[in-house]
């Protein structure tokens, strides 16, 4: 993708429709986060989202997305599985920390966000990389003002995640979204400040930090879709939809 020339500023308009398709989003989230429990499947966290998003006369855009076509409504990551996880039997465990990404349609419009949450009880480490993860995404927000550029939110994630002595990804980023589930600008996890795309009132891009506990590295599965830590090591990814504004970022995928 020519990510700089697929940049398209929307409307006041467009940020509300936009707005209503995050709304849409988080409810779906929500009810996925509710059901995380020991000997929940993925599949059934899957169907859960599908629901939410059928009650609201949306559909997500991951369904048969790319090649080979994804084949659910949600990612569903566990573990050391940093991104596109595939919801299938596999049941959640004591312990375990589970990624979920979901994105809903609404009026032609796309919301995107994910969250990684414990199962029961979870370890120190598991506990301090959600936190970081989760500051991370408020660390790069905060960057989204008019007069900035895109490497500015980049390096500002990076510097926060790696003085906390954990990792970001260099092959996964944020994107612009909007009428499409990417458009530009391109949003990596690490950068330069000053450099990159000047951000401009009315962008819309997904931000998403995705955070490692022993390496940058990753790998992907034979599935050709899931992506995991090159060293098994645990992984979160935290994500919003957000607007520039002449004013504060305005997050668009809250309920």
């Amino acid at each position: 993708m020519a990510w700089d020339r697929d940049i398209h500023i929307k409307t006041p308009a467009e940020i509300a429709l936009m707005r209503e398709a995050g709304r849409v989003n988080a409810l779906a989230l929500a009810a996925v986060r509710a059901l995380l429990q020991p000997g929940v499947t993925t599949a059934d966290l899957n169907a859960a989202a599908e629901e939410v998003l059928r009650k609201h006369d949306a559909y997500s855009p991951f369904l048969n997305y790319g090649h080979p076509p994804f084949p659910a409504s949600i990612c569903a990551s566990v573990n050391e599985e940093l991104v596109h996880g595939i919801p299938g039997k596999r049941k959640l465990r004591q312990g375990d920390i589970i990624s979920i990404d979901c994105g809903a349609v609404v009026d032609g419009y796309v919301g995107d966000a994910a969250f990684t949450a414990g199962v029961g009880e979870i370890s120190p480490t598991a506990r301090k990389l959600i936190e970081v993860t989760e500051q991370a995404l408020s660390v790069g927000i905060a960057m989204m003002r008019v007069g900035n550029k895109t490497g500015d939110v980049s390096a500002a994630i990076q510097q926060y995640v790696e003085s906390q002595g954990l990792h970001v990804v260099r092959e996964y980023t944020g994107h612009g979204v909007g009428r499409k589930m990417h458009e530009g600008p391109q949003v990596p996890n690490y950068g330069t400040p000053g450099s990159g795309v000047p951000l401009r009132s009315g962008m819309t891009i997904a931000l998403e930090p995705m955070v490692l506990v022993g390496t940058h590295r990753t790998r992907v599965l034979s599935n050709q879709w899931t992506v995991v830590s090159a060293d098994g090591s645990l992984t979160a990814h935290q994500e919003h939809s957000v607007a520039v504004t002449e004013g504060d970022p305005l997050i668009l995928t809250l309920p």
